[in-house]
Parts: structure tokens; sequence; C-alpha cells
């Protein structure tokens, strides 16, 4: 393979692996709109069965009509025949005749109807199950998609928090360390302001309970006089 070829394809690889991660982004939407395409696609559906189911229940009516015509006419026929009337008897019989035809023609459109009513209801009952179930799993996933983003963002968070903390705690740090050597450096001052002024020595020397000139007390000064 030449190193075009192996360019193209690349690239060819590269826009179907982007195509691909842009579907999975959509997919969410790509399915909701789907599941209201198949919802429109059932109510048209059911329109379409209520117009059978119209037409089987006409169609049956006129069956049911020309069966009672048939009945009625072969009802004629023999009180014809009782009262002898042979050829009216036979116009009832050529009567019977073209409704059980007519019967025939209309009972082969109501067992088409009955048939598709029949066929129309399992389909369209299956159609509806199925999405009733689609729809449950796009709850599911949206359900799930909805706590991963959140996991992700708590996580991000987490990292952000503790990443904020470690600075905070850097940063207290460096104010106490601040502060200790402020501290220090004011004690440092404070001793040698003392080595200055000569308090320092006469501090030891009282520590050490050696007196440097320092005031009498009134017994002293009693015994002093006393010793004139």
């Amino acid at each position: 393979m030449s190193v075009w070829k192996k360019l193209f394809t690349a690239i060819k690889g590269g826009a179907n692996e982007a195509a691909e991660n842009v579907a999975d982004n959509q997919a969410l939407r790509i399915l909701d709109q789907e599941i209201r395409e198949a919802k429109q696609e059932l109510r048209r559906s059911d329109e379409a069965l209520v117009s059978i189911v119209a037409k089987r229940k006409m169609s049956q009516q006129k069956v049911d009509a020309i069966n009672n015509g048939v009945e009625e006419y072969e009802g004629h026929a023999r009180t014809a025949m009782e009262k002898g009337q042979q050829e009216l008897a036979l116009e009832c019989a050529q009567k019977v005749a073209t409704l059980r035809n007519e019967q025939q023609a209309e009972q082969v459109y109501l067992d088409q109807f009955v048939a598709s009513e029949q066929s129309m209801r399992t389909n369209i009952a299956q159609a509806k199950d199925k999405l009733r179930q689609l729809e449950q799993q796009v709850d599911v996933v949206k359900a799930n998609e909805a706590v991963q983003k959140a996991q992700s963002a708590v996580s991000a968070t987490n990292v952000g928090a503790n990443a904020k903390m470690h600075t905070a705690v850097e940063s207290l740090e460096r104010i106490k360390q601040r502060q200790a050597e402020k501290s220090a450096q004011l004690e440092a001052a404070a001793e040698m302001a003392e080595e200055q002024s000569g308090s320092s020595l006469d501090k030891k020397l009282a520590e050490a309970g050696i007196t440097a000139g320092g005031k009498s007390s009134a017994e002293d000064e009693l015994a002093r006089i006393l010793g004139k």
C-alpha cells in the first residue's frame, strides 16, 4: 500500500470515528425522534384499523340483512306452495337464489375485513408492546446517563476541591512559618535591646541571687541604724 493510500485510509477511518462519536453523542436524541415517529405511525395504524372495523361492521350488517331476506322469501315460497300458487313460489325461489348469490359475494368481503382486522389488531398490539419496551429502555439509559454525568461532576469537583485544599494547606503552612520567623525576630530584637541597656546582666544576677547595687530592704536599713 502506497503512502497516499495509507493516508487516505487513515483520514477515512478518522472521519468514520468522528461520525460514530457524533452519532453516539446524539443517540438519545435520535431515539426520542424515532419513538415520536413510531407513535405517529401507530396513530395512523389505529385510524386505519377504525376504518376497517367500520367497513367490517357494515359488511356484517349487509350479510345479516341478506340472510334475513333469504329466510323471509323462503317462507313466502312455502306459503305460496301451500296455497297452490306455484308460479309465485317460483318467483320467491328465484329471489332467494339472487339473495344467496349476493350473500356469497358479500361474505367474501366480510371474511376479508375480518381477517384484515384481526391481523391489524395483532400487529398493532405487537408494535405497541415493542414501543413500550423501547421507551422503558430509553428511560433506563437516560437515568444511567444522568447518574454518570452526576458522578463525573462530583468526581471533578472532588478533584478540584482536593487540589484547592492542598493549596490552602500549603498557604497555611507558609503563614505559620512566616509567623514563627517573625516571632523569632522579635525575641532576638528584645534580647539585643536588653543587652545594650545592661538590664540583661541585672536580670541574670537577680536570677542567681546576687544583688548588684539593688535597693536595700527596711530590715537592712534598721540594722544599719542600730549598729551606729
